[in-house]
Formats: C-alpha cells, structure tokens, sequence
C-alpha cells in the first residue's frame, strides 16, 4: 500500500487556517515529502508523525509556501531529531540558492555551520526521469509564474502512480497526464476569479469527467473555493486527510 498524507492543503494565504502545501507520501522501503510548506512540523507532529522518517524532499516550485519548511527540516534533525543519514532536496533549477538562502535568513549561525548529517541538492529537469530511493519521478513544467520554473510531477511508487499538478494555471496537458494514475492532486485556488496562475473551479469541474485518473482531489485550496464548499462535487482535501492508494 502506498499511503499519501495530507500535511498542508491550503493556499499561499492560508484561507480557512489551512497549512501551506505540504504531502506525506509513504511505501514499501521510502518516505518523502511532495513539496515542504513553512508548516510542515507543526503538521507532522501534530499527526504524531516522525519528521526523522523521510528520505528527500521533492520541491514543485520556489514560492515560499512550497518549499519555506525545509529550514524548519533542518532545525529539527539538528537539534531535536538528530539525524545522520543523508537527506536529499530535489527540485527546479536554484532550489539549492534558494534553501540556502532562506536557511541563512532565518538561522544565520545555524546555517554558517556544517550539517551533522549529509545535504545533497539534486536540480529536477523537464522531461526527465529520475529515480529516487526506488521512486519514479517524471517532472513536466506546468504554467504558473513568468519568473520561475514551476514543475508538475508524475510519481510512481511501489505500483502506484500519483500526478501533481504543483501550481499551475489549467492547462489541457493534465488531461494527457492524468490517464491510468491512482491519484490527481490538483490545484484550485479560485472558483470564480480567473487568475491566469491558478485553477479555478469551473475550469477543473469542466473537464473532470475526461480524466483519466482513479481518484481527483483538489487542493491548494483559496477563499474562494472555501466559501463555495457546498456547491463543489468534486473531493476536496483537507489538512490532515490519509489517501491509500
């Protein structure tokens, strides 16, 4: 059984005191996060969840509400879950600049210091594929903002596939890339507004049934769609929410 925690299901504003993005995903031999929002320990130990379990972090985008939780990781296997085995970051090109960067910021003697334990940096590229602790990961860009590299993944573990969307605007692509996978966890930031860098409701709820996955659910979860929760059909996640695949 391959099982998918949901740590943070909200938006970058928090809408509803939701956490920011953040999955556990857990199978035979192998637990990783998909994506590390800033409040990935307050959600893992409020679950009663060991943060000393995972094996790397797989970042979608470097918008602070996905990966601003990796120093918060780092803080925690230095002082208060020592750790000793590596730990790998993978994601867009300048995930390792940017970690570091906001590492310092927060912690700067900290982070002026050696790890006790080993970082690798792995950059992701599009249309790739990687292997990670027997993990299948397919990056694809997805549209989001000018300014950044923002990936969708195809994930595949121990016979299951997951499809992350990441944040991105709609984009027929997830039609394509959703065909035969276990789960879609998909992005819906609005249900009225139209963004141009998000999915809004009636655009996903349009071309729901011509997907090809077993199982939707949304996330990233705004104001909007919040408001509207009576009037969405399609599953939607909540923070704390266990998905078995």
């Amino acid at each position: 059984m391959v099982r998918v925690t949901v740590l943070g299901s909200g938006d970058a504003f928090g809408s509803g005191g939701r956490l920011h993005s953040a999955y556990l995903i857990e199978g035979p031999g192998t637990t990783f996060l998909l994506d590390c929002g800033p409040g990935v320990l307050q959600s893992l130990k409020r679950l009663r969840r060991d943060p000393g379990v995972i094996d790397f972090v797989l970042v979608s985008h470097l918008h602070g509400d996905h990966f601003g939780g990796i120093p918060f990781l780092f803080m925690e296997y230095r002082y208060e879950t020592p750790r000793s085995r590596p730990l790998v970051v993978c994601g867009p090109p300048g995930t390792e600049r940017r970690v570091r960067a906001l590492y310092a910021a927060l912690y700067e003697k900290p982070a002026s210091e050696p790890f006790p334990f080993p970082v690798r940096y792995d950059v992701m590229e599009a249309e790739v594929p990687r292997t990670l602790g027997g993990v299948e990961v397919l990056p694809f860009v997805v549209p989001h903002v000018a300014e950044l590299v923002s990936f969708g993944y195809r994930i595949e573990v121990a016979g299951r596939t997951i499809l992350y969307s990441g944040d991105s605007a709609w984009t027929e692509e997830f039609v394509t890339r959703s065909r035969g996978v276990d789960l879609f966890i998909c992005e819906c930031s609005t249900y009225e507004t139209r963004l141009g860098i998000h999915v809004s409701y009636p655009e996903i709820a349009a071309r729901a049934r011509d997907l090809g996955c077993r199982r939707l659910v949304l996330s990233h979860l705004g104001r909007e769609p919040l408001d509207h929760l009576g009037d969405i059909s399609l599953e939607c996640a909540r923070d704390g929410m266990t998905l078995d695949l």
